[in-house]
């Protein structure tokens, strides 16, 4: 049985998700779901308690943002030119976390652009890394800065400058899949189900990264596209309505692993969030280095191509 996504438009389709969740205002939104509303987010703003919000988007940032809102490039959570899904090193880490003010005990709200499916991907990357960091409340601004605009709220160019905070970090792997977890699932010394949450044609070795050594896919993954999770054309991600036809889609039995990857962690992000965060399914992981890394080991693969269809590869592009 195929799994509903609902879907709906930016704005509705926050909405529809608080209604499910049985969110009265800012305090059920932000205190633990992980999505939360334009609406939700400024009436949160305005109150105690209010949360950091990370604008990831760059240099949009100067063109406007949430008033407050603190400038966090996406690249800060990201890793090197060779490796974009790596995880940046912890003492890194803790050291632009600290840069940008922020502390363990302060509801975090992570905004990205909204433009289309995929930008959603790098607010779900900054979010696993979050929590895998130990942050408790973080919530993304469904539809992000696309949505806000469109519900009428203003914007500010003024930039925050935050305070230097102290906050000390130690990174979780309770959420994290690394190359050497996965060769054992290849090998077959281990079990988990491997989702591969790229467009189709990176899963069946049409299409692969610049920095990949080679397109293909992990032996056994099955194919769950991110923009499944989406209407199309639409910026917001939909409730997962029926969590039973997705881990029947999944093919998981209780209990067992789920490894979530792409190119470099970014798609792969959007499958986690909507399986973990919104289907509240166990034991799901990200492999942040995802398939960049893996092909540059040499290891198994399936769905790679031949010797001329993958130089066609070396000029196409993703995430």
């Amino acid at each position: 049985m195929t799994p509903r996504f609902a879907t709906t438009t930016a704005v509705s389709a926050a909405a529809l998700l608080a209604a499910l969740l049985g969110a009265a205002g800012p305090a059920a939104a932000l205190g633990g779901a992980p999505l939360t509303t334009p609406a939700e987010l400024e009436a949160a703003l305005q109150g105690d308690g209010a949360p950091a919000v990370l604008d990831i988007r760059g240099a949009a940032y100067g063109t406007g943002h949430v008033e407050g809102a603190l400038d966090a490039p996406y690249g800060l959570f990201r890793g090197p030119a060779d490796n974009p899904g790596q995880i940046v090193p912890e003492d890194e880490l803790e050291a632009r976390l600290q840069a940008l003010g922020l502390t363990l005990d302060q509801p975090v709200v992570v905004m990205g652009q909204g433009n289309d499916d995929s930008d959603f991907g790098a607010a779900a990357r900054v979010y696993w890394t979050l929590k895998s960091a130990g942050f408790r409340d973080i919530s993304i601004l469904n539809g992000g800065a696309t949505a806000w605009v469109n519900a009428g709220l203003a914007l500010s160019e003024t930039p925050a400058k935050p305070a230097p905070s102290d906050i000390d970090i130690s990174w979780n792997d309770t959420w994290t899949a690394q190359t050497d977890e996965v060769n054992a699932v290849v090998a077959g010394e281990t079990t988990a189900r491997l989702v591969d949450a790229r467009p189709t044609a990176f899963y069946e070795g049409k299409q692969a990264h610049a920095a990949a050594a080679r397109p293909g896919t992990l032996p056994g993954a099955i194919s769950v596209p991110h923009s499944g999770f989406f209407r199309p054309g639409a910026t917001a991600i939909a409730p997962v309505d029926d969590v039973a036809a997705l881990k029947a889609r999944l093919g998981i039995t209780e209990g067992e692993e789920v490894v979530s990857f792409c190119n470099t962690g970014h798609w792969a992000a959007t499958d986690w969030f909507a399986m973990s965060e919104l289907a509240g399914i166990p034991n799901v992981k990200l492999y942040p280095g995802s398939m960049v890394e893996y092909s540059q080991t040499g290891a198994e693969m399936e769905n790679v191509p031949g010797l001329v269809d993958n130089l066609l590869n070396q000029f196409r592009g993703g995430n």
